[in-house]
C-alpha cells in the first residue's frame, strides 16, 4: 500500500470534527517537504527516543521537541521542561517555519493570536500507535492544540471530554492539520496503530507535529 490510495483526501477543504475543532485538507501540503527537512534538523540536536510512562511502560512512538519547552514523560510523571533530559541542553529553537503554520492553521481554524512555546514531534513506524490522552499539562486550556501529519497516513481516534464516550476515526493523510480547541480543548484523542505503507518524503514514517502554548498564562 503507497500513500497514492489516499490521494483523493488531500484537497485543501476544511471538515469540522466537533465543537471548536476542524480537520484542514492539505493546508500544510505546499510546505510538507521543507517541514519534514526541518524535522530532520531538529532531530540532529535532540534525537528522537522512546519515553517511558509514569506507569512504567515505554512508548512506541518515538518523540522529540523543540521551543522553549519540551513534554517530557518518565517514572516521575508527565511534564514540560526548558532542558532535554538526554542531552541537558536547551531544546532546539522552534523552526521559523514551524510556528508560522501553526499560527497560521489556528487562525483559520478561529483561533487569532495563537503562538506556541512547546512543540513535539512523534515519528511513527508500522504497528506504533497513541493511546487515548487528553492534553491537560497546559497552563492554559484556553489556547488550542494544532496538530500536522506528514508522511505516511494514519488513523486518527477524536472523542469527547470522557475516555468511554463515543469517537470518531478521522483518516489523516500528509499535509493534514487538527485544530481543537474551545469545548474540544479537552477531547481525548490518539491514533490507531500504524498500517504498513510508503511514503515518498518519509519512506515508512509518519511524523506528526504537535504545537501547544505551555505556559501561556504564566508568560502572557
Amino acid at each position: 500500500m503507497t500513500a497514492d490510495l489516499f490521494a483523493g483526501l488531500v484537497e485543501r477543504r476544511d471538515e469540522p470534527l466537533a465543537d471548536g475543532a476542524w480537520v484542514l485538507r492539505g493546508f500544510a501540503l505546499d510546505i510538507g517537504q521543507a517541514l519534514v527537512e526541518d524535522i530532520h534538523a531538529v532531530a540532529e540536536h535532540a534525537p528522537f527516543r522512546h519515553l517511558v510512562t509514569p506507569g512504567g511502560f515505554t512508548m512506541s512512538v518515538a518523540m522529540t521537541n523543540c521551543g522553549q519547552l519540551g513534554w517530557c514523560s518518565d517514572r516521575r510523571g508527565y511534564r514540560y521542561d526548558r532542558i532535554d533530559p538526554v542531552s541537558g541542553k536547551p531544546w532546539p529553537a522552534m523552526p521559523p517555519r514551524f510556528g508560522r503554520l501553526a499560527t497560521d492553521a489556528a487562525a483559520h481554524a478561529g483561533y487569532d493570536g495563537f503562538h506556541p512555546d512547546a512543540c513535539l514531534i512523534n515519528r511513527y513506524t508500522p504497528g506504533s500507535r497513541l493511546t487515548l490522552h487528553q492534553d491537560r499539562d497546559e497552563r492554559d486550556g484556553t489556547q488550542p492544540i494544532v496538530s500536522v501529519s506528514l508522511g505516511v497516513p494514519a488513523m486518527f481516534q477524536f472523542g469527547g471530554n470522557e475516555r468511554a464516550g463515543p469517537k470518531q476515526r478521522v483518516p489523516l493523510v500528509h499535509g493534514d492539520v487538527v485544530v481543537w480547541g474551545g469545548a474540544s480543548r479537552l477531547a481525548y484523542h490518539g491514533v490507531l496503530p500504524l498500517k504498513q505503507a510508503s511514503h515518498p518524503l518519509t519512506g515508512e514514517y509518519r511524523f506528526n507535529i504537535t504545537f501547544r502554548a505551555a505556559r501561556w498564562k504564566a508568560e502572557g
